[in-house]
């Protein structure tokens, strides 16, 4: 069991004394030891101190510029951004719904009315959420204008996590592998925006396409497999109502 002796309290055995002395020794080592420790530490400091300050300031740089870049640099920038994008999502918004498409799309992508374009805002606020968005809207735009090598590149710049953009910049993507013949890169990128996200709207829509192309590329397999998951999995969508006939067709095709 411990124990503890009160102040001013003297050993008063030749044994309790013999323990004091041992205590007091060991002691006192502990307090040599840290004595060395310290010194040793002193004249480390002393003939480094220039080195260290530096490093101690190079640390202390790194987490204000941070903290700063994010406070007065990152965020206004953003800001800046959003504004700026405004008028290119305006137009690219008019040429979804509108007639003039061609001429809409061009605008959003190289800007009107002394306002930027997508293209702008990918150069002027790199590295801001609104240049990633922009690479999106610029690769869809491109796609529309049947520019495919143009959309390729700025929709494989895109990155995001949203739960239909993702997939729908890489099912895009496909559709200009499409257009450029290219089906066997076509076909990687719309089972990529299947696999992607599991929903209702792009998960039976890039099987479909899948299918269809796999179909096209004597793939009946795997057509077979893509058409059977959406008559299974999405009976509820679109895709799902014609989805029977290609059943069939890939059946046939698989039993030749």
């Amino acid at each position: 069991m411990a124990t503890y002796n009160k102040r001013g309290y003297k050993p008063k055995t030749t044994e309790e004394k013999q323990v004091n002395v041992e205590e007091e020794s060991t002691t006192a080592e502990v307090f040599n030891a840290l004595d060395e420790s310290a010194s040793k530490t002193e004249d480390f400091v002393a003939k480094n101190q220039k080195y260290i300050f530096i490093i101690i300031g190079i640390v202390a740089l790194v987490v204000l510029g941070s903290l700063g870049y994010k406070e007065f640099i990152s965020s206004p920038k953003q800001a800046s951004a959003m504004n700026d994008m405004f008028q290119a999502q305006k137009y690219f918004d008019q040429a979804v719904t509108g007639v003039k498409k061609d001429s809409l799309y061009n605008l959003a992508l190289n800007g009107g009315e002394g306002k930027f374009g997508m293209l702008d805002i990918i150069e002027e606020y790199s590295g801001t959420p609104s240049a990633n968005l922009a690479n999106y809207y610029a690769g869809t735009a491109y796609l529309r204008l049947k520019d495919y090598k143009n959309a390729v590149e700025y929709l494989g710049n895109f990155d995001s996590e949203d739960e239909i953009l993702a997939p729908l910049a890489k099912g895009n993507i496909g559709d200009a592998f499409v257009q450029l013949n290219q089906k066997e890169d076509a076909l990687g990128y719309y089972v990529e925006a299947a696999e992607m996200r599991d929903n209702e709207y792009t998960t039976p829509m890039y099987l479909f396409k899948a299918g269809t192309i796999a179909l096209d590329l004597g793939q009946s397999d795997k057509a077979l497999s893509y058409f059977k998951r959406i008559k299974e999995d999405y009976s509820n969508s679109s895709e799902a109502a014609q989805v029977e006939v290609f059943i069939g067709r890939a059946e046939v095709l698989a039993n030749k």
